[in-house]
């Protein structure tokens, strides 16, 4: 599963089956024809590029994620981090702020974050 990622207009779909799901592929034609003006042909090429990738599944006509919605972002994250910050998530906190002011709320929630994820020693 290492090429998790989406561009713009694969996010779009992979939305309408999160969604939607499970759904009928033949619904989730008309549903691609309606919100993003696609063929049938379009629909099931991008449904089985998102396939082989392991987001989604086909079976037997219907559609369902293999991975939900938060998974699939949070892999997309951590790929990310491991790719650009050698894994180092302080290192992209850190580059972060350095371009964004944390506002006061930010650093609450990671604080909170970091006390829920923090493990007894």
């Amino acid at each position: 599963m290492s090429d998790i990622k989406m561009g713009v207009v694969e996010s779009h779909f992979a939305d309408i089956i999160w969604e939607n799901e499970p759904i009928p592929s033949g619904e989730l034609v008309k549903l691609c024809e309606k919100k993003l003006n696609w063929k049938k042909p379009t629909t099931y090429t991008v449904l089985r590029k998102l396939c082989e990738r392991g987001i989604f599944q086909n079976q037997d006509g219907v559609v369902s994620s293999i991975l939900s919605k938060d998974e699939f972002y949070a892999l997309q994250s951590e790929q990310f981090v491991n790719e650009t910050f050698q894994g180092s998530l302080p290192a992209f906190l850190a580059a972060f702020a350095t371009r964004k002011q944390l506002s006061e709320e930010e650093i609450t929630e990671l604080e909170r974050l970091i006390h829920n994820y923090r493990r007894p020693q």
